[in-house]
C-alpha cells in the first residue's frame, strides 16, 4: 500500500490506495520543527490510518520542501513508517506530475501564493522564481486581495463597490493596516478577501483588475519559458474559481490553457497508480 500526501501550511490532504481521501493540518517543514510535524503525525494522521496495514512507499508534497528543510520532514515519517521508502518533494513537483503526468508542459499553482515551472515529463528543469507576494506572485490570491485593498482605500474603484467591500468583510481602512502591516501572515487575510472579487467579477472594474493581475502572471512568469507549443496547466483555489478570466487573458496573448484543477491529490493518486 502507497500513501500519498499534498500539503499546503494550512492543510494536507492524504490519500491510500484506492481509499479516501483524509485531512490533518498543514505541515511545512520550512516552518515547523521535527517534534511539531511528529505530533500532526502521530495525533491526527496516525488515528485515521487501518491498523493492520503496512505501508511500503510514502509520497509527500509539499510547501516548505526545499532541500534544505526536507530531511526533517523525511525523519519524521521514517519515525512513524519505519518499512515505508518515503519521497518527500516540493508542492511545484506535486503540481507537475498531477497536472502533466509523463508527458512535458508547463505547470502553474495559483492558490494563496502563486509558482510555475516547466516540467520535461521526468522533472523541473525551468522556473521562474515566484518572490513572494511583495515582489512577485502575480495572480496569487494574495496580490489579487493587496490590489483590491489598494485600489479601494486609492479610491480607484467607483465608490459603491469600496463601501460595499468593506461592509462586506466589516473592515475599516485602519483594521486593513492593522491586519497587513502589524498581524502575521498578511498574505493569507489579503487571500481571504478574494471572494468579495468573484462576487462582483462582472462589474467591468472588477473584471479589469483581474484581467490586469493574471495578464502580469503570464507576462513575467509564463512567457519565460518555450510556451509557444506547449499547453499551460493550473491548479489551485485561485486558478479554478477564475478559470474563465484567466482563459481569457491566456487567448488573448496566444497561450495553450490545459488542465484547471483545484487540487492535485487525486491526479496524483492516478500519477502513482500508474
Amino acid at each position: 500500500m502507497i500513501l500519498i500526501a499534498d500539503s499546503g501550511s494550512t492543510k494536507t490532504d492524504w490519500c491510500m490506495g484506492d481509499g479516501p481521501i483524509i485531512h490533518t493540518s498543514g505541515i511545512n517543514p520550512f516552518h515547523q520543527s521535527l517534534e511539531q510535524i511528529h505530533l500532526i503525525l502521530c495525533d491526527e494522521l496516525r488515528p485515521q490510518l487501518p491498523t493492520n496495514v503496512t505501508f511500503s512507499a510514502i509520497y509527500f508534497y509539499g510547501a516548505g520542501c526545499i532541500p534544505e528543510k526536507s530531511p526533517i520532514l523525511q525523519n519524521a515519517l521514517q519515525n512513524l513508517f519505519p518499512e515505508a521508502c518515503i519521497e518527500v518533494q516540493s508542492d511545484l513537483l506535486g503540481a507537475a506530475r498531477a497536472l502533466c503526468g509523463k508527458y512535458s508542459g508547463i505547470a502553474c499553482i495559483l492558490g494563496t501564493g502563486s509558482n510555475s515551472c516547466f516540467y520535461d515529463g521526468k522533472q523541473i528543469v525551468s522556473n521562474v522564481s515566484p518572490l513572494g507576494y511583495i515582489l512577485g506572485d502575480e495572480g496569487s490570491g494574495a496580490v489579487l486581495g493587496k490590489r483590491l485593498v489598494g485600489d479601494c482605500l486609492k479610491k480607484q474603484l467607483p465608490p459603491d463597490i469600496c463601501e460595499a467591500f468593506l461592509q462586506t468583510f466589516g473592515l475599516t481602512p485602519s483594521d486593513i493596516i492593522e491586519r497587513v502591516y502589524r498581524q502575521p501572515q498578511a498574505n493569507r487575510f489579503l487571500a481571504s478577501l478574494t471572494p468579495f472579487l468573484s462576487a462582483h467579477r462582472e462589474k467591468p472594474e472588477i473584471h479589469q483588475l483581474l484581467v490586469s493581475c493574471f495578464e502580469d502572471f503570464f507576462l513575467r512568469n509564463i512567457m519565460q519559458y518555450p510556451y509557444q507549443n506547449k499547453p499551460v496547466h493550473f491548479v489551485g483555489s485561485i486558478a479554478w474559481y477564475f478559470q474563465k478570466e484567466v482563459k481569457e487573458v491566456a487567448q488573448r496573448l496566444g497561450i495553450q490553457t490545459g488542465k484547471i484543477i483545484q487540487s492535485p491529490i487525486e491526479e496524483l493518486r492516478n500519477y502513482h497508480r500508474n
